[in-house]
């Protein structure tokens, strides 16, 4: 335990590290991204020239993208405060807690795709539109889950390596690999072998609501045993004991006890220590911050998922927009820009965890945002078109693209576990080989636009 006056050496000792200080260089990208979008936008209409409108698209879903991140943000803070109520540990929270409120985009992403593809079909036409919604739909879902897993880490390695000087590593513990990891390549299993098929039905989306719903289960278990094991070094230290002694005590039970846990009682994770509340959320970069209570955390919650559901909108609008520009199948677009860009939130609320000493729970909201995602940014667009196609099957057509894009998914999925799982740490140079993969996967989006790999229209 941290004797008093000492700085923790895992606790940020600079006061503008803490809690949701206003930082002026997300403000500056905010406002150079609006004038440049706003200039291009005169520019575009002005002239015929291809290249400005595809700036402008370009300029007007990185704003898209921005609005999506500070509508999350605050959700996020209201979701950990939560967190911190229920005493989850960093793990669960992160899988769970973490995981909605930055996969809300594509979730709501999603169901946009599904519903404009529709809109306006004849009825004749509904089953191919729903089919063209629901691909664009799991692209938006797989590309983001490519980024979620393979970039978030790497990005959260390399700011760590530089900004936490005495730990420059992401340290990760064996339960949130083999926990979030293998359910998410089982769930990644399952939908290859629903996709291979040329037709999807409508009890596919239930299969993955109740996989979704044992994962919460897995999840709900994990968090008691926590949360037993807390209250025995707890009930341990009411004897006049220090933590340390308190902690080693249970160690001598045979109870493990694991880092997340231990860092509760010796000061590692400031974020989490009980003297913390009452918390704050921080509105608009942090500019306003907003009391926390149980009323307050949920009204930030439902207001930020309408603010995100409107800039979901318009990101499957600019998606659209961009493919038919560029003339290639909204398929890749989705699989690279609406992915990238509903992905923001994951990025920034991993690398706040990370900074604050929580590597697991940046790690597994990574795993846990692409199981969501899977589970249920899936299931529920899969839903929602086959209401819309009269609970008729969605036909998919040769679904060739959709599949291969899967099996990459799945095979870059098990070089990240096998990457982090070696010394259960990422570090700089680990971080530089995921990112080499990502640029393998864009190149692979690219030239599949391009019709290399055939079309699967």
């Amino acid at each position: 335990m941290a004797s008093p006056g000492t700085a923790d050496p895992r606790k940020p000792t600079d006061d503008s590290n803490s809690g949701n200080s206003v930082s002026l260089l997300p403000i500056l990208i905010a406002g150079v991204s609006l004038l440049a979008c706003v200039i291009t936008g005169y520019l575009s209409h002005t002239s015929e020239n291809r290249a400005l409108e595809l700036s402008f698209l370009l300029l007007q879903t990185i704003v898209v993208s921005i609005v999506i991140w500070q509508a999350c943000d605050p959700f996020a803070d209201a979701a950990h405060y939560i967190g911190h109520i229920l005493k989850l540990p960093g793990s669960v929270r992160g899988a769970t807690l973490d995981a909605i409120a930055s996969s809300m985009p594509e979730l709501f992403a999603g169901i946009f795709f599904v519903v404009l593809a529709v809109a306006g079909a004849s009825a004749d036409d509904v089953p191919v539109s729903d089919g063209e919604g629901f691909k664009s739909t799991i692209a938006t879902c797989a590309g983001s889950a490519v980024y979620n897993m393979i970039l978030i880490p790497a990005i959260c390695a390399i700011f760590i390596s530089f900004y936490r000087k005495e730990r420059p590593t992401i340290d990760v513990e064996s339960s949130v690999i083999t926990r979030d990891g293998a359910w998410f390549v089982a769930m990644e299993i399952l939908l290859i072998g629903f996709l291979v098929q040329n037709r999807i039905h409508w009890w596919m989306g239930v299969v993955f609501l109740l996989s979704y719903l044992v994962y919460v289960i897995i999840l709900y278990l994990d968090a008691r045993r926590f949360q037993a094991r807390m209250k025995m070094v707890e009930e341990a230290m009411e004897s006049g004991i220090t933590a340390s002694e308190a902690m080693e005590e249970v160690r001598q039970r045979g109870i493990t006890l694991s880092r997340d846990l231990e860092g509760r009682f010796d000061g590692e994770q400031s974020d989490e220590d009980d003297d913390e509340e009452p918390e704050t959320a921080g509105v608009l970069f942090a500019l306003f911050e907003v009391r926390l209570s149980l009323y307050s955390a949920w009204t930030i919650i439902l207001f930020s998922t309408l603010v995100a559901a409107a800039a979901c909108y318009q990101l499957v609008r600019l998606t659209e927009a961009t493919a038919e520009t560029l003339g290639v199948d909204i398929f890749f677009v989705a699989v690279i820009l609406a992915a990238a860009a509903s992905s923001v939130p994951d990025t920034f609320l991993s690398i706040g965890s990370a900074r604050k000493g929580d590597d697991d729970g940046a790690v597994s909201n990574a795993f846990g945002s692409n199981i969501f995602d899977i589970s249920i940014c899936v299931s529920i667009p899969l839903l929602v078109a086959s209401y819309l196609n009269g609970w008729q099957p969605i036909e998919m057509g040769q679904s060739g693209d959709i599949v291969g894009l899967q099996i990459m998914l799945a095979v870059l999925t098990l070089v990240t576990l096998g990457t982090i799982w070696h010394k259960r740490q990422l570090t700089r140079g680990k971080a530089f080989f995921l990112c080499g993969m990502y640029a393998i996967f864009i190149a692979y989006a690219v030239l599949g636009s391009w019709g290399v790999f055939g079309s699967g229209n």
